[in-house]
């Protein structure tokens, strides 16, 4: 028999649903967000953003002081061999929220072209990080990625707090196919440009670490959990244009992996999420810090998909980007704001019993 479904939980599971139809808007039309998400809520099984927020929060809220999070992060476009917007400056939103909530201390794994805007954009959303530039040499990254491992390690073992992570996020990063190679969005192989950290990703994961992934496409690091069905309708994935041919899904995993229609949004609705479930509205991010986020991109060498040093992110302008994170507060704030006043409309829906489904399968969040 079906328990009653409680208030706390119906508001995580739509609010969590609006989140998720926020970060997956398609001004474009042309359908790819709408594919990707198909498939990874199937796996999820509920809102994403909640699931990934949750996540987090169960790992990173078990009372360690000032807990570790790596976040991987980095695409360098061609032809243009600079660093997009898209990735770094979700990466800082989401890093901002993890140390509001948490305490944790993010440490940003990038390619050299990143690094100068990650340590910008620490400053500016007023957080302190630390930023380790990965290699792109593929006969190095297997090594790198062990000394990495065994400093931190080394570090824990010497020192009162950890420095081996206890998460890591990947956002936006570039993922090597299952030949090892790396596309574009267009199959092109741009493996030269890109800094081979999703090694360091899978390592991790198989020592242990819980990962998360976002992306919004295929070819990013972690988005290998979509497997046959992005192979079967993701443009590109199964077969690319180069003459490696083994198409551009990244064969990397991610224990959890969350898709939208821009990386950054989907790192807007995480932080949303880990917001509301918190319950700390302080936490969200602004609107208008992600203008001057994203005007400090540019000077840094950032540029928008379409190689233009403008504040912009996979073509998306910065109207639209701000009205996604002001949706995105607005949503929660109302969550928060409204719950003792609409407790009635909360009880009449209840006891109608369309939602004990929910409880009943463990498919919420509170």
């Amino acid at each position: 028999m079906n328990r009653p479904i409680t208030q706390l939980e119906l508001t995580a599971y739509n609010l969590g649903k609006s989140l998720d139809n926020l970060m997956n808007l398609d001004p474009r039309g042309y359908g790819v967000c709408t594919i990707l998400y198909d498939e990874a809520l199937r796996l999820a099984g509920l809102p994403l953003t909640m699931h990934a927020a949750s996540s987090l929060l169960d790992v990173l809220g078990t009372g360690q002081k000032n807990p570790v999070v790596f976040i991987i992060t980095g695409f360098v476009l061609h032809p243009f061999n600079k660093q997009e917007t898209d990735g770094p400056l979700g990466a800082a939103a989401l890093a901002r929220t993890l140390v509001k909530i948490t305490g944790a201390r993010p440490v940003f794994i990038v390619p050299a072209e990143a690094k100068s805007a990650m340590e910008k954009l620490s400053a500016l959303m007023g957080f302190a990080s630390q930023t380790i530039v990965f290699t792109k040499d593929p006969k190095e990254a297997q090594k790198e990625a062990e000394r990495i491992i065994g400093e931190t390690k080394k570090e824990s073992a010497s020192v009162s707090k950890s420095d081996f992570p206890v998460y890591c996020i990947a956002i936006e990063a570039a993922g090597a196919n299952k030949l090892g190679v790396y596309h574009n969005a267009l199959g092109l192989d741009i493996s030269s440009l890109e800094a081979k950290s999703d090694v360091l990703f899978t390592r991790l994961q198989e020592a242990g670490v819980p990962t998360l992934a976002v992306g919004d496409l295929g070819n990013e690091c972690g988005m290998g959990t979509l497997g046959k069905h992005a192979l079967k309708y993701i443009p590109g994935a199964a077969k690319c244009s180069c003459p490696c041919g083994g198409g551009l899904l990244a064969a990397s995993s991610a224990d959890t992996v969350l898709t939208t229609t821009v990386s950054n949004w989907g790192a807007w609705g995480i932080s949303s999420a880990m917001a509301y479930l918190a319950r700390k509205p302080e936490a969200l991010y602004d609107p208008e810090l992600e203008e001057a986020a994203l005007h400090a991109a540019n000077q840094c060498g950032l540029i928008d998909m379409y190689g233009e040093a403008i504040p912009a992110v996979d073509g998306m302008n910065l109207t639209k980007n701000k009205s996604i994170i002001t949706l995105m507060n607005e949503c929660v704030l109302s969550a928060l704001e409204l719950e003792d006043r609409c407790k009635h409309w909360f009880e009449k829906t209840i006891e109608l019993g369309f939602f004990d489904r929910l409880a009943a399968h463990g498919d919420t969040h509170t």
